[in-house]
């Protein structure tokens, strides 16, 4: 019997629906299968622990997190606790504390759904910088509330961080079959660190002599992404870069509750973190109708990440199987299905293979 530990955070709003029905999938995939056990640590580290305690999580909340084997997290954000207390308190540590350098995010048409844009061969990675960059938190305010008051927001890039994100795009790529690497700069204004991000990008990708490396510039390639996704396989882009494209890319496929994220240690010192992109989305909490959609598809890439491949691929072919049948769907794609029922669909198909 393989077990595995599960620390889970729910978070806020619908995340609380969404983890609640990955467990469920969790449990199915346990039963089918006989060999393999999950155990699930419940944490409710969110906002309204915060207003609880004046801090998102407990003083040893990085101890409490590391033991297991990943980190399953809902959404994490809700009125009344500022967006950038929720973020920088909670997802950021644990993002840079666990070195969880690689966000990887699939940006894939799955059967059955319909893009809004005219080209549907949509099947691409977007390999993001998760550790420092724009998100770095560091700046200065100066004069603050007097008519002088300026605000400066830096940047950090290093040469490791630089480095191992843009070759880990190219050993990812490599590991799929793939040849080409487009690169996300702005180096026409950000005439620092872009122009510092693209001397690395070319220096790794002469590394990789076979591989069609091309770099855009961030403006352009948000366009790029509309006009033409067919012709991309993986992009690297820097924090904030590879967020707005992310965002981009779900809305390509429909909606935004589609979409998973794989928030990566690549060398396991320390677990990584599987998430929805969607958003704790509080108008809707606890209506029943959020789409889990994007959590089964993390949960998919945390099963992969933890050898469990079989189950990863068993329960990607019954969540295609559900959106191609097209009956069962929730409101953000065109129905009106509940979360539950669309879960239980899911689990009917895993049951039925």
């Amino acid at each position: 019997m393989k077990s595995f530990r599960l620390n889970l955070i729910p978070g806020d709003g619908i995340g609380v629906d969404v983890i609640r029905e990955g467990c469920r999938v969790l449990k199915s995939l346990e039963a089918r299968n006989g060999g393999i056990r999950f155990d699930f640590n419940e944490l409710d580290w969110s906002c309204r622990y915060y207003l609880q305690h004046r801090r998102m999580m407990p003083e040893d909340g990085m101890q409490i997190l590391a033991d297991c084997d990943a980190i399953l997290l809902g959404a994490v954000g809700f009125p009344g606790v500022p967006d950038h207390i929720s973020l920088r308190e909670l997802l950021l540590p644990i993002r840079v504390g666990f070195d969880q350098y690689v966000n990887l995010r699939p940006v894939r048409l799955l059967p059955g759904l319909v893009s809004p844009i005219k080209n549907e061969k949509i099947d691409f990675t977007v390999i993001r910088e998760n550790s420092e960059g724009e998100y770095c938190g560091k700046g200065e305010i100066f004069n603050e509330g007097g008519a002088e008051e300026t605000v400066v927001q830096n940047s950090v890039f290093t040469r490791k961080g630089t480095e191992r994100i843009i070759r880990y795009a190219f050993e990812y790529a490599q590991r799929h079959g793939q040849n080409k690497v487009m690169s996300a700069t702005k180096s026409n204004a950000l005439n620092y660190s872009m122009v510092f991000w693209d001397k690395v990008f070319h220096r790794v990708a002469a590394d990789y002599p076979d591989f069609e490396a091309r770099q855009m510039h961030i403006d352009a390639l948000a366009g790029f992404l509309i006009m033409h996704p067919d012709r991309l396989q993986v992009v690297v882009a820097s924090n904030l870069f590879g967020d707005i494209l992310t965002d981009l890319g779900s809305a390509m496929l429909g909606s935004i509750g589609i979409s998973p994220s794989a928030n990566i240690n690549p060398e396991r010192k320390y677990p990584s973190m599987f998430e929805p992109i969607h958003g704790s989305a509080p108008d809707i909490a606890g209506k029943g109708i959020a789409d889990p959609v994007g959590t089964l598809w993390a949960i998919a890439m945390m099963l992969d990440h933890l050898g469990l491949k079989p189950e990863a691929d068993l329960l990607m072919s019954a969540i295609e199987s559900v959106l191609s049948e097209g009956s069962i769907r929730t409101p953000d794609i065109g129905g009106d299905s509940t979360t539950t029922e669309m879960t239980d669909a899911v689990i009917r198909s895993i049951m039925e293979r």
